[in-house]
């Protein structure tokens, strides 16, 4: 396992290579000056010849990649060029409020999504089961900077029940974070509901309830852990889902994270800022899908077992038949 473990991370750095230089490369070549957003509009032309030359973007697109990514493996991510300030202290006091919202959007779907899935493959073409579709379906098409405004108007202004911006109490969290969880909400519960039906119409779900057990039992200790499988990949996939929805979240809410730090970055194309905001989501990303890699070792033991080295299988193998 620890050597699965270790060839992963592995995996994870020409990820980090090729997404790093893919967005610095179109940063490079997008319209704007950073030595005018530096220097405001009235700077002279030599003032921003010089400030290019110190910045180095008078170098080739490869040797300013290089000179970057140098920098970040020795903890260097540079210095904000709106800010003045360095960009790892500006990640430090934003990365908390951008790791509550997506944690804890990912933690509200596993929540609701999959009871929400479960109770609808039971209740499969009821009332409850039709008008949950229809809702799903709606929740699905709604943009989620669209429903923060609408909740916006409703809970902050109409009602005045929750702060319309910022992070600081745990009232403040609930709507951001419900806007984040929706789509994971009526996605998941879907695929819980379509997995769940495949499983509870297997042989061995029949013959449990030929024994007498009691339904909720054999969902809950039969069904579920083989229905969980899709499950695992779908939370995998909205892990990223979550990380980049909290760019619109957090401006939308004015929480101060690493989302809105990246949009306030990139209207004036701070380089160095948009990077580093880069890195940190792809770093959380990569993390995430390894750990829904490993989880499934945890779910299903045909799994668990490519894992175990060849010896240990022999051995095993040898220990039972000698006790047989």
């Amino acid at each position: 396992m620890s050597k699965y473990v270790f060839k992963r991370l592995l995996h994870i750095i020409p990820v980090l290579i090729g997404v790093t230089f893919l967005v610095f490369a179109l940063l490079s070549f997008s319209p704007g000056d950073p030595a005018q957003a530096i220097l405001g509009v009235g700077a002279k032309p030599e003032e921003l010849a010089m400030m290019r030359e110190q910045l180095g973007l008078n170098d080739p697109v490869i040797v300013q990649y290089l000179r970057y990514m140098g920098g970040v493996v020795t903890g260097n991510f540079g210095t904000s060029y709106s800010t003045k300030q360095p960009v790892l202290e500006m990640i430090r006091i934003r990365l908390p409020n951008t790791l509550i919202l997506s944690f804890g959007s990912l933690l509200l779907i596993f929540i609701v999504a999959i009871p929400l899935g479960v109770v609808l493959a039971i209740k499969q073409n009821s009332f409850f089961d039709n008008v949950m579709r229809v809702v799903t379906l709606i929740l699905a098409a709604m943009p989620g900077f669209w429903l923060g405004l609408m909740l916006i108007i409703l809970f902050s202004v109409k009602l005045g029940w929750l702060p319309s911006n910022g992070l600081e109490s745990a009232k403040a969290a609930i709507m951001p974070l419900v806007c984040l969880s929706v789509a994971g909400w009526t996605t998941n519960s879907r695929l819980v509901r379509a997995s769940m039906l495949d499983v509870i119409r297997q042989d061995y779900i029949r013959t449990a309830r030929a024994k007498g057990l009691p339904y909720r039992r054999i969902v809950r200790k039969h069904a579920l852990k083989n229905a969980l499988m899709p499950i695992v990949t779908s939370i995998g996939m909205a892990i990223g889902q979550c990380v980049g929805g909290s760019v619109i979240i957090e401006t939308v809410f004015g929480i101060n994270g690493l989302g809105k730090m990246m949009v306030d970055a990139l209207r004036q194309k701070d380089i160095p800022t948009i990077m580093a905001s880069v890195i940190i989501s792809a770093v959380i990303i990569a993390l995430a899908n390894l750990l829904t890699d490993l989880s499934y070792a945890f779910i299903d033991p045909r799994i668990r077992s490519t894992y175990v080295k060849p010896k240990a299988k022999a051995k095993a193998t040898a220990g039972g038949g000698v006790s047989a």
